[in-house]
């Protein structure tokens, strides 16, 4: 890059600062803009590493499983809002388990005396759980420590970038109106936070394609309880209704939080489409648009493998300019 040019990356979500975080590590010049930072639905997020109803299954192998490492290294400094947690996911309908998790560290089925009334089958594994708003805070101290910007703004094109050799599109459902993508669709979600009674271990059912999920996360003194995924709603009123909804069934399987005290609301719209987009395309002036979006509820356990592979096309790109 020529003195005084920047990659922007358009977004402030866990992808996007994820990946201005890799580019600025590699001596990029790196300026975010987003209108905001962070991203209302990573903020939103429970969260827990799990490459879940997302595809190209091979790609989506190798981007969870570099995430999961780099989750595993990010775990030894409690400042970063990441620990690795033991905890069940169990089923109501006996079945096989999820191949991502047979490799887990502790993974083993469940005995029938450890699952909730109700379920069929389990299985107890050590997994990352991120506590978003810690882990978020902690990647813009990361990128503000290598030199990178933000800049709080709303775009309503990449040419409202300024000049730039290199577009990092992490906008998520922004995708629709900026690329257009009219194959991206919202899918909304939310969760309950309160205080916690005492967990220290998750819980998750698989509940399929069901848009009401069963899941807590427990973090320090507080427990993100959910949840729903409600596809083509992209909405983000806190909905009383479905908040009681995930009350009840979470206490349903762990009594103790039936008197927790709810702390708040956490809405997102998760950015989902066919398949993830991390591709390279080139603009009629010349610029290169990289995309990373479309990652629905797994952007965070995809984020740092599609961010290094963001990395290697905007490299490469600029090995072929010079």
């Amino acid at each position: 890059m020529t003195a005084g040019e920047r990659v922007v990356v358009a977004g402030a979500g866990v992808a996007g600062l994820t990946t201005a975080v890799v580019l600025a590590e590699v001596g990029l010049p790196v300026s975010v803009i987003a209108e905001q930072v962070p991203g209302v639905t990573s903020l939103a997020a429970g969260a827990m590493w799990g490459p879940y109803l997302v595809e190209p299954k091979e790609k989506v192998a190798r981007w969870g499983q570099r995430s999961l490492e780099i989750f595993r290294e990010l775990a030894e400094d409690p400042t970063t809002g990441v620990r690795l947690t033991s905890g069940i996911e169990a089923s109501r309908t006996a079945g096989a388990p999820p191949d991502w998790a047979t490799s887990l560290p502790g993974f083993r089925p469940c005995g029938s005396a450890e699952l909730p009334v109700g379920f069929t089958a389990g299985y107890r594994f050590t997994v990352p759980l991120i506590d978003m708003p810690t882990y978020l805070d902690y990647l813009l101290r990361r990128l503000d420590s290598v030199g990178g910007t933000v800049e709080r703004r709303r775009l309503a094109s990449f040419a409202d970038t300024g000049p730039s050799p290199v577009i990092v599109n992490c906008t998520g459902l922004g995708a629709q109106d900026l690329v257009p993508d009219p194959g991206l669709r919202a899918i909304r979600g939310q969760h309950v936070v309160v205080t916690n009674p005492g967990l220290t271990e998750f819980f998750s059912e698989d509940t399929g394609l069901s848009p009401d999920l069963l899941c807590f996360y427990p973090h320090g003194d507080t427990v993100v309880l959910g949840g729903t995924a409600i596809d083509g709603e992209g909405d983000l009123a806190p909905d009383e209704k479905a908040a009681a909804g995930i009350l009840a069934r979470c206490a349903e399987v762990e009594p103790r939080l039936a008197e927790a005290h709810v702390v708040e609301h956490r809405i997102g719209a998760r950015p989902t489409r066919a398949t993830v987009r991390v591709e390279a395309e080139q603009q009629e002036d010349g610029t290169v648009v990289v995309h990373n979006y479309g990652h629905g509820g797994a952007g965070i356990t995809l984020s740092w493998g599609c961010a290094e592979e963001v990395a290697r096309l905007v490299t490469a790109g600029e090995g072929a300019r010079r």
